[in-house]
């Protein structure tokens, strides 16, 4: 069976990463979360103290080629982000670095940064890869594209559910909000702007559970890789 490039876009809060990862499993190829990249630029630009000037984004651009971000693959079978060799997982998922990778995502030299680095991830195809651009700038050329929707109010909640099980205490208003601000970030930015690509097969995903998704999913990945 011939090895393809899948590339997963769509809104925040969508499941992305949750159906890349299903799907590179079920598949057995390499997983690439390309919204940790940004959430690792951002949260580098909060903490390094270079950055901490009136116009911190400026800073940041001339600090790109001093970031190194890297996948460990961990016991479970799970996958963290190294920034600059320390493990960040668990702290880029916060809603404050969520914001401030919408920051810093539109500025073009962090996404021609990043997306140079996620094409030679996937220069030897076998890869899954979920992100805003992915089917449209990253891999234009990729065999399989997905794009994944559903309403504001079910992602916020999707989100707001993620936040309090890690200990978290959110209140909904706030991460609605935040969804629409991200939303409305990435469709109008100048550079990359969400947007479905026009071979891409789009997924409203707002009531299907997980199985049924993941169900829809592996029928049309199997069809891609046997055409």
């Amino acid at each position: 069976m011939k090895k393809i490039i899948v590339a997963i876009d769509g809104y925040s809060s969508c499941g992305k990463s949750t159906i890349a990862k299903d799907l590179a499993r079920y598949a057995g190829y390499t997983y690439v979360d390309t919204g940790a990249m940004y959430r690792a630029v951002a949260l580098f630009m909060m903490t390094d103290p270079r950055c901490q000037t009136p116009e911190p984004v400026r800073s940041l651009v001339s600090l790109l080629p001093e970031i190194d971000i890297r996948f460990a693959l961990q016991a479970d079978g799970s996958q963290h982000l190294l920034l600059n060799g320390e493990d960040v997982e668990s702290r880029i998922r916060s809603l404050e670095v969520g914001s401030k990778a919408s920051e810093v995502s539109p500025v073009k030299e962090v996404r021609r940064y990043l997306v140079e680095a996620q094409q030679r991830m996937g220069a030897d195809k076998g890869i899954v890869m979920d992100g805003r651009d992915i089917g449209t700038v990253v891999f234009p050329n990729a065999e399989l594209k997905l794009f994944l929707t559903a309403s504001p109010e079910v992602r916020a909640k999707r989100r707001f559910d993620e936040l309090v099980a890690k200990g978290e205490l959110p209140v909904y208003a706030d991460v609605l909000q935040d969804v629409n601000t991200r939303d409305y970030r990435d469709t109008h930015r100048t550079e990359s702007p969400l947007r479905k690509a026009e071979d891409a097969v789009v997924i409203d995903n707002s009531h299907l559970t997980r199985e049924e998704q993941m169900q829809v999913i592996r029928d049309i990945f199997n069809k891609a890789v046997k055409d």
